[in-house]
């Protein structure tokens, strides 16, 4: 089936993560649920599927701080397509006291075993993989199994000789643990696989995959560790500066994400190469992406690394605009959507205008201001993507039931109806929008409560983890957002 572009016409989409499907051990994953969730999209009408970012996360989950900007998350590798390739026998489940990624762990290293004694066209693939993808795929292997030899420690605490990249030291680690390096791309390997095979299966139904890249990358990661230059380090590793943002909607004392700072005079010296390489790999992955925190690409909030808020942070520009024209000399048009919610300056307009970016409007900033609040859908653009809510804001029912009460009569003033009609109220406003394309969360078409959001800024522990059920999907749902989105011109 021919898509077409992102903007050729009126669309909707779904903000899922696939961590967040049914299914899976521990987290849904990319089996049998992400196809039918494919098929629920295509049911209902909607041509776009949007996720957070597919890199490997920390313990935290959070995939806004992943370990590799090129990397897939092996938390979302599915075991099934292994057992019906005949590389796992299957079996039980989880044994006792095995949580969900212990066991998925567990169950990846023996499919490579099973994978191995088979060779043919399968091995002459992961050799080809292991090929095409060695200019990140070498380090970040090697970063893996140099982490787990140290009791899975942030490579800025490894002996000095390890987190220095020492020549030798590099030599003795892969030789120690070329299990572990194998491992390790025999995942990644998986991961592209099975994450490929999903996008065809969405494209051929008319659904584009709509991704998003974190602006900055976590400190504790194989790009970090392998490119140092590229981010403002002293010579042991150690921040300097570090990433956040000043005090917003979200928090009184700002955010403090801890993230290094780039070399921008570097990266710009050699034609933001590493920008190019990480662009590439997404645009490989996705139809159309996000560009999260767009705002630091003309300048960004710059905090010591000493320091315990983000108060005392100050701006600083960034050659965002160099780096817009060296991608588009690279690859052309690019198919990218600026994350541009917060402080919101004309220069950082500016910088998305002149680079024809669709901007975002999120329906939770619209109420309680005057009639020139830019977020009300009557001051769209037909060039932006109108949200209900992200996945850092809370559930629109959520949302709904912690507005003070003028503020709720400013909604109901507004678009008319009353309490029991949300969420869908602001679902039926954003379908409504001249905005191209619409976008609300799988929580707002459930008409799920607070208790359901992905993620509350500024909290470290508890978020990422959300999932629904398919009993929560009524039989009605799909036939009810396809009249919807036929009666708003978005199917």
């Amino acid at each position: 089936m021919t898509i077409g572009s992102p903007f050729d016409r009126r669309r909707a989409g779904l903000l899922l993560h696939p961590t967040s499907l049914p299914g899976g051990y521990g987290n849904g994953d990319l089996g049998s649920d992400a196809y039918r969730f494919v098929e629920f999209l295509a049911a209902c009408g909607f041509t776009v599927w949007q996720t957070l970012p597919l890199g490997p996360t920390h313990d935290d989950l959070s995939p806004y701080s992943a370990q590799s900007v090129h990397a897939g998350n092996p938390r979302l590798i599915a075991l099934e397509p292994l057992v019906d390739a005949g590389w796992l026998r299957a079996d039980g489940g989880p044994g006792a006291g095995e949580d969900g990624w212990a066991y998925r762990r567990r169950r990846l290293g023996e499919a490579r075993q099973g994978f191995q004694g088979r060779g043919g066209k399968d091995f002459a693939a992961f050799e080809a993989f292991r090929h095409q993808h060695r200019h990140w795929l070498d380090d970040y292997a090697l970063y893996q199994a140099i982490r787990a030899a140290n009791g899975q420690r942030a490579w800025f605490v490894w002996p000095n000789e390890q987190r220095d990249r020492q020549p030798k030291a590099l030599t003795s680690m892969r030789q120690q643990c070329v299990e572990a390096i194998t491992q390790c791309q025999f995942e990644q390997f998986l991961f592209d696989r099975q994450w490929m095979a999903l996008k065809r299966y969405a494209n051929e139904r008319g659904i584009l995959m709509f991704g998003d890249i974190p602006l900055f990358v976590g400190y504790d990661s194989a790009d970090v560790w392998a490119q140092r230059d590229m981010f403002l380090l002293d010579r042991d590793g150690r921040r300097e500066v570090v990433a956040g943002v000043p005090p917003d909607y979200f928090s009184a004392t700002g955010q403090l994400w801890g993230n290094p700072h780039y070399a921008w005079e570097r990266m710009e010296a050699d034609g933001f190469q590493w920008w190019k390489e990480r662009i590439r790999t997404q645009l490989t992955q996705f139809d159309l992406l996000r560009i999260d925190h767009f705002r630091g690409l003309e300048a960004y909030w710059e905090i010591p690394a000493s320091a315990e808020t983000a108060v005392a942070g100050r701006w600083q520009l960034a050659p965002g605009d160099a780096l817009f024209k060296a991608l588009k000399t690279e690859f052309g048009a690019l198919p990218l959507v600026a994350e541009d919610l917060g402080i919101i300056t004309p220069e950082v307009e500016t910088l998305r205008d002149a680079h024809h970016l669709p901007g975002m409007k999120v329906l939770h900033f619209a109420f309680g201001g005057g009639a020139d609040n830019p977020y009300l859908p009557h001051n769209h653009l037909d060039s932006s993507v109108i949200y209900t809510g992200t996945h850092d804001n809370n559930t629109t029912l959520g949302w709904f039931h912690e507005l003070d009460e003028s503020t709720r009569a400013h909604v109901f003033d507004y678009l008319g109806g009353g309490p029991k009609q949300m969420p869908e109220l602001l679902v039926r406003a954003a379908f409504a929008s001249v905005a191209r394309l619409a976008v609300t969360p799988m929580q707002d078409v459930l008409a799920l409560g607070g208790e359901h959001r992905m993620n509350r800024p500024g909290v470290a522990d508890g978020c990422w983890r959300w999932r629904f059920r398919w009993d929560q999907v009524g039989h009605e749902v799909a036939g009810h957002y396809r009249h919807l989105l036929e009666l708003y011109g978005r199917v």
